[in-house]
């Protein structure tokens, strides 16, 4: 990826970062007077939930930033995985704020207590959801361009809000107008475990970056059959693939005729390279070239039966 793309994909990101951040600071004063006007555990759950979504953004935000730095002396491979890094910071605090939550639910079925201004209350969750609508398809462009995993995980913040929100009316509804005591508390309980589940969701393509997986078979394989393809080549075998940020990288031995002169080899090789990193944008690609049907090392003949093209 050349650092011009760098600096623009982390612009996008960059921008995403902020819009969150802006969101969850004017959420976050709503919510507060909303919390305290209706002394809803909901409502309060809510307000807790903003108040960390506005830490991780600011998280987020230094996180897209750093990531979008390009590789240095120290970082030869760039910065991608501060991305991954935020995401689980993220999750962390979305698993805090979910017990917060619930200890306070558990104190309101224990211990009662009404709420009020169930109107006003419902106001600010209607101005939130909506909000919250806006920032989501922004978001969403972003990742559909970048593939942020930081972003994704700030995604998966305000899907749970939408549920959120919606519980708080649903919650303020059942408790006052319907005089259900305890559902304000059930309500409670019931975000707190969805916040729960959205962390552990947020934290699994963190963990992946972070442990170098596998792409996915679909794009790896689309990835060793023009790879195959390539002019020049022979079969490619010991393909390692993996994700950092929004950089991937793909490194692969390839078997070319042993007569080639080295000249040869290098002009096929940059000419794979260059259209490798075309076909799949953000790839840095690295090739190792091989004799045709030498082995490097044991147990890498079955790679390379499975990556070899069909004859």
């Amino acid at each position: 990826m050349s650092s011009e793309h760098l600096r623009a994909q982390g612009t996008l990101t960059a921008r995403a970062a902020i819009a969150s951040v802006a969101m969850a600071c004017a959420l976050l004063g709503l919510k507060a007077y909303a919390a305290w006007a209706t002394g809803s555990v909901a409502m309060l759950g809510s307000l807790a939930d903003t108040g960390f979504d506005l830490l991780a953004s600011l998280i987020t935000l230094y996180a897209v930033r750093l990531a979008a730095e390009p590789a240095d002396e120290k970082h030869r491979f760039g910065h991608g995985k501060a991305e991954a890094l935020a995401a689980l910071v993220q999750v962390g605090l979305i698993t805090a704020s979910a017990l917060g939550i619930l200890w306070r639910a558990a104190d309101r079925l224990l211990h009662g207590a009404p709420t009020e201004a169930a109107a006003l209350g419902i106001g600010v969750s209607l101005a939130a959801i909506a909000a919250t609508f806006l920032l989501l398809a922004y978001q969403r462009r972003v990742i559909a361009r970048t593939g942020s995993v930081a972003i994704s995980a700030d995604n998966v913040h305000y899907q749970s809000d939408l549920l959120l929100n919606l519980s708080v009316i649903a919650a303020l509804a059942l408790d006052q107008y319907l005089g259900l005591p305890g559902v304000d508390a059930l309500f409670g309980i019931g975000i707190a475990l969805w916040l729960i589940w959205g962390g552990w969701r947020a934290s699994r393509q963190a963990v992946n970056q972070l442990m170098d997986r596998e792409w996915p078979e679909e794009k790896r394989q689309r990835f060793v059959d023009l790879a195959n393809a390539q002019a020049g080549f022979r079969g490619i075998h010991d393909l390692r693939t993996r994700t950092s940020g929004m950089l991937d990288f793909a490194q692969f031995h390839a078997w070319v005729n042993p007569r080639m002169t080295i000249a040869e080899a290098h002009g096929f090789v940059e000419a794979a390279e260059q259209a490798l990193e075309t076909a799949f944008p953000g790839t840095e690609v690295l090739i190792h070239l091989d004799p045709e049907g030498h082995i490097d090392r044991a147990g890498e003949e079955d790679e390379a039966l499975r990556e070899t093209p069909e004859t």
